[in-house]
């Protein structure tokens, strides 16, 4: 009997035209491909059973996850060079012929069984979409992992969005600098000054919040719907002294009472709301602001052809998450009556912020799955190196909105240039 690999590569043959994308390796040693690609490991039959049963990217990646692939280097290059190989060659569907061949070499590999048990760490979500309870769950599901893990995995900051890198070159300028930066920028943007009132929308785990609360003595009213999150904040804002300018709050954006606010945030929340809900998001942000408020929405989009997210973001990272390309949020924004003075993309930004999470993640792998177990550290080892890989390639893009709300009149009360923004400067 030929070896597992070249059966393996024949197999492939009837789905992907041209040489393999890959270097494989089979379960009994053999191996097959270019010498120069990626090297991609099978560790049992199961690999290809997964595909088999669910072909696709979802397949693929809980082949990963549950290791019965794996992948030599580095993974979001092997990723980057694997689909760069079949982008550039030209689409093509299988044979009918090919498919029966397919299927016959599949039994005589012996990954003809039942479909191989799923991994843990599905989202399960029920209810109609962007429902309250289901986006409860949906933020549960991501963020209430475990606080000791993002606690691990990000600068002590706690801040999980895009950072902003003032001085990427100087070695000594650190992820924790970046996310500074990008707070501080946020501030002047917003124009805090002591004693305004600003609305932090999905606070995350409070870094806006208490950096504007300590450094600009603002009041704060700090939402999400994660349990975990609101705990901490309200533990950490007590720690730090600011507990009388934080008020954190477990609510839908939905049900946001008052007004009057002098400034308003939302710090990539906005990919969770859906599509059809945003034009109320948007309006909700409006009533929320005081004539000549302002409002910076830090948020993901997604490139004109690109699709964003994907089958397995979608399924075990951020279920419900919905992005849309940066033009149509400030079409959306503006159509609730907001003035948008400002945007500033941060992609190649999240890039490097990305790649920071990746390098923790390896650097303490033995405490990720201490913490986590090893199933999801490799869930979350995927998603970062591939959330990398389409920042850089210009699939997805991250940016900085700055809008607002004008008086009757028109005034809006905005500098008249930006660039204090960009200075250590008095916030204008």
């Amino acid at each position: 009997m030929s070896p597992a690999a070249d059966r393996l590569a024949q197999l492939l043959g009837h789905f992907l035209p041209g040489p393999l994308p890959v270097r494989i390796r089979a379960w009994d040693g053999s191996q097959a491909g270019p010498a120069d690609a990626p090297l991609v490991t099978l560790r049992s039959p199961a690999a290809l059973r997964r595909l088999l049963w669910q072909p696709g990217e979802l397949g693929l990646a809980e082949a990963y996850v549950t290791g019965d692939l794996d992948v030599e280097g580095d993974l979001a290059d092997a990723l980057s060079r694997a689909g760069r190989t079949v982008r550039d060659r030209p689409a093509t569907r299988p044979r009918p012929t090919g498919m029966a061949a397919g299927a016959a070499l599949a039994v005589r590999l012996g990954v003809a069984w039942p479909p191989p048990r799923r991994p843990d760490g599905r989202a399960r979500l029920t209810g109609p979409l962007h429902s309250a309870s289901r986006d409860r769950a949906a933020i549960s599901h991501h963020y209430d992992l475990s606080n000791a893990f993002y606690a691990l995995l990000l600068d002590e900051s706690m801040a999980y969005s895009c950072a902003y890198w003032t001085r990427p070159d100087d070695p000594a300028y650190t992820l924790a600098d970046a996310q500074r930066d990008k707070l501080d920028l946020i501030c002047r943007k917003l124009g805090l000054r002591p004693g305004d009132r600003l609305l932090d929308v999905g606070c995350g785990w409070g870094s806006l919040t208490v950096h504007a609360a300590r450094e600009h003595k603002v009041h704060v009213t700090a939402v999400t719907l994660s349990h975990a999150q609101r705990d901490f904040v309200a533990e950490r804002a007590a720690r730090e002294g600011v507990d009388d300018l934080v008020d954190v709050r477990l609510r839908h954006w939905r049900h946001l009472d008052g007004g009057g606010y002098d400034a308003a945030a939302a710090v990539e929340m906005g990919e969770h709301v859906g599509d059809a809900e945003y034009p109320a998001f948007a309006a909700t942000l409006y009533n929320a602001l005081r004539p000549e408020g302002r409002l910076l929405i830090q948020q993901m989009s997604r490139g004109a052809h690109a699709p964003g997210g994907g089958a397995f973001i979608e399924t075990y990272i951020a279920p419900d998450m919905h992005m849309r390309p940066v033009g149509r949020t400030v079409d959306l924004l503006e159509d609730a009556g907001l003035e948008v003075r400002s945007t500033e993309s941060l992609r190649e930004h999240y890039t490097a912020t990305i790649d920071a999470w990746r390098a923790t993640l390896e650097d303490r792998w033995g405490d990720v799955e201490g913490l986590v177990g090893e199933t999801t550290g490799r869930v979350w080892r995927l998603y970062l190196a591939g959330a990398s890989l389409a920042f850089a390639e210009r699939r997805m893009g991250v940016d900085q909105i700055l809008a607002v709300r004008p008086t009757r009149e028109g005034t809006s009360a905005m500098p008249a240039t930006p660039a204090a923004w960009y200075t250590a400067q008095s916030p204008a």
